[in-house]
């Protein structure tokens, strides 16, 4: 395996590889190499070697100086054609591009796929149109250079992901409480709530299945959240019933509901129908026309009613005429008719300046409309984002879906986020949350939920810390990148603030585990977090796999390391090719016919096509890719 990139997901992606799903691993990522060609260092030396360490040990314990034993690293700053033909690009089973930059991984993408055809990509990308158009012509390209390449073999052939959109369900889910978790990958939606503990006499309800158990010091103030030790207090995953009934008084997540979205929200849909009236023209100038039509209605009756035989309308245009003062003056009528000429003469007099306001509160809604949005007066119960960039952008999409009211805070008015946001026309702040005044411009104060999702540990923690001054119960997540960091900020956090809820989240943590096992060759759906653990979604097929074939539903559930969620009922040739798009690549509409409930008694065929739940070694070890328990151990138990 090769990975590719120049942040921290590539080195906890190549840990990822290397320590869950035992590969070896050459990671490419910029050093202290030559500038005009790669060096090729020799397993635990130079700086990424040490870092890859280092984040080792954080995933999974393993001491930095074992860690890099079967990883080896080439520094260079692009992943050129000589890169990767030094990192065996041509042997390799499956290559990463990782790199923060788009342009980056389609060049790599592109000379890796000419100097190997066979070669399994998997690719960061941002843009979603994009990746679409990129996963075929890649596709497209494997095809042609190798002609009796199976078909079949296409759905794992190229795959494009984006740690932004990973993450996003997660980081969003924590801004209001009772909100459920979601796997939100295209055309799929997962939802998973989290559930306190039920009371003395009340019952706990179970949902379509159990998820995880919470770790028992969830509650506690000195505990630590997703603690990866492996006692009887940690966050159990993928749980037995047994052990749910034995757990009395803790936490769980289960599956709550499961449905599919419809097609990505366009930009007129975002954008909204136009611009209401009441921010076109103020109340008091609304109240002045009401009034001067209610004047000119009495006027136009009483014309009506003073003159014999008259009709309605024409009593109307007559009271109009005067309004306007283009009716002749009523010298030889009657006096109620000179008065009431007078009136509505007046009544013209006051139609000027109303029609002036009018047209100047109109232009100024109009640029106010182009220009940034306050924060409304009143407004409470909000949640205040920090950061307007890739992640923060779609956490901002995501809130919005869920009819969460949003004040952003972003101090660059440049940032990709700005523009969403005002289509949106959600409230901005342009600052530096770390200056006085920013946060109570976003009315913190009177907020729900803080997510500080910038790129700098230390501006999200000040911005958490100084919120919690203001208001000391307001629930928190912070975007973290080093474990060891976010959880001395969370047990010092809930140590000071025992009623309050804090979530510490990193992006790298939550999307490495589907990179990961798109690099294996398996459709990855998403991934829920539980604590600092991870839950990952996948559909793949029965066949190859001797753990599900032939096997019970039930007989198939391992417990803490995957369990079958649903199953897809569509026969193989009209399935969708990738149940995580939301529209098939071939522009064909295939039927959907995953089915939630099933029975356990049923038996698995090579044919069918499974979407379920595991963790990241049990995943691991479905793929086959090390040595696992034959299958009289398993039907034993001896698990």
């Amino acid at each position: 395996m090769i990975v590719c990139g120049d942040d921290a997901l590539a080195h906890r992606l190549a840990a990822e590889l290397r320590d869950v799903y035992k590969e070896q691993v050459t990671l490419v990522c910029p050093g202290g190499g030559p500038p005009l060609g790669p060096r090729l260092a020799a397993p635990g030396q130079g700086r990424a070697s040490a870092l890859l360490g280092r984040v080792s040990a954080a995933v999974t314990g393993t001491p930095p100086a074992l860690a890099v034993t079967r990883t080896a690293t080439v520094e260079a700053d692009e992943p050129t054609e000589t890169v990767l033909e030094a990192a065996g690009a041509s042997e390799a089973a499956a290559l990463a591009l990782v790199y923060d930059d788009d342009e980056t991984n389609i060049r790599a993408a592109l000379t890796a796929r000419r100097l190997n055809p066979g070669l399994r990509l998997v690719i960061r990308l941002y843009n979603r149109k994009l990746g679409q158009h990129l996963e075929e012509l890649l596709d497209q390209a494997a095809l042609v250079a190798m002609p009796g390449m199976d078909p079949a073999a296409l759905d794992a052939s190229t795959t494009v992901l984006s740690d932004a959109d990973t993450a996003a369900p997660a980081l969003a889910a924590t801004a209001v409480a009772g909100t459920s978790k979601v796997v939100h990958a295209d055309g799929l939606l997962l939802r998973a709530v989290e559930r306190t503990p039920p009371g003395r006499g009340e019952t706990a309800d179970p949902g379509l299945c159990t998820l995880a158990l919470l770790s028992a010091t969830t509650t506690d103030p000195a505990g630590e959240e997703g603690s990866d030790s492996s006692g009887t207090d940690a966050p159990q995953l993928l749980p037995d019933p047994s052990t749910v009934d034995a757990a009395a008084g803790r936490g769980t997540i289960v599956l709550e509901a499961v449905s599919h979205t419809g097609p990505p929200v366009t930009a007129r849909r975002l954008g909204g129908r136009g611009l209401p009236l009441s921010e076109l023209f103020s109340r008091r100038l609304r109240w002045a026309v009401a009034g001067l039509a209610l004047a000119v209605v009495a006027l136009a009756v009483a014309s009506w009613l003073t003159t014999p035989g008259a009709h309605p309308l024409h009593a109307a245009y007559v009271t109009l005429l005067d309004l306007f003062s283009i009716n002749d003056p009523a010298v030889d009528e009657p006096l109620s008719r000179q008065v009431l000429q007078l009136l509505a003469g007046l009544v013209g007099l006051a139609l000027l300046p109303l029609l002036v306001a009018g047209a100047l509160e109109a232009l100024g809604a109009f640029r106010s409309a182009s220009a940034l949005r306050r924060p409304p007066r009143g407004l409470s119960g909000h949640a205040v984002l920090l950061g307007l960039g890739k992640i923060g952008t779609r956490v901002l999409a995501q809130l919005r879906d869920l009819d969460i009211p949003v004040v952003c805070i972003e101090e660059n008015p440049e940032a990709r986020g700005v523009a969403l946001a005002r289509r949106l026309r959600v409230p901005i702040i342009i600052g530096d949350v770390t200056q006085e005044g920013v946060l109570e411009a976003a009315k913190v104060h009177r907020a729900h939920a803080l997510l500080a999702l910038t790129s700098s540990d230390t501006t999200n923690l000040e911005a958490a810390l100084y919120a919690r001054t203001v208001k000391s119960d307001l629930r928190v997540s912070l975007r973290l990148y080093d474990d060891d960091f976010a959880t001395a900020v969370y047990r010092t956090l809930r140590a000071a603030h025992p009623d309050a809820v804090t979530r510490s989240r990193s992006v790298t943590h939550l999307a490495a585990p589907a990179f990961a096992g798109a690099m294996m060759g398996r459709q990855i759906l998403g991934a829920i977090p539980v604590e600092r653990r991870v839950l990952v979604f996948a559909a793949l097929v029965v066949a190859g796999h001797p753990e599900l074939e032939g096997r019970t539903i039930e007989e198939t559930f391992r417990p803490g390391a995957w369990r079958i969620l649903a199953l897809d009922t569509v026969a193989p040739a009209d399935r969708r090719p990738d149940l995580a798009a939301p529209h098939p690549a071939d522009g064909e509409q295939h039927p959907t016919g995953l089915v939630w409930d099933l029975h356990p008694g049923y038996v698995l065929k090579p044919e069918d096509r499974v979407v379920l739940a595991a963790t990241r070694r049990g995943l691991a070890e479905l793929l086959g890719r090390h040595q696992q328990p034959d299958r009289g151990e398993l039907r034993n138990g001896e698990h």
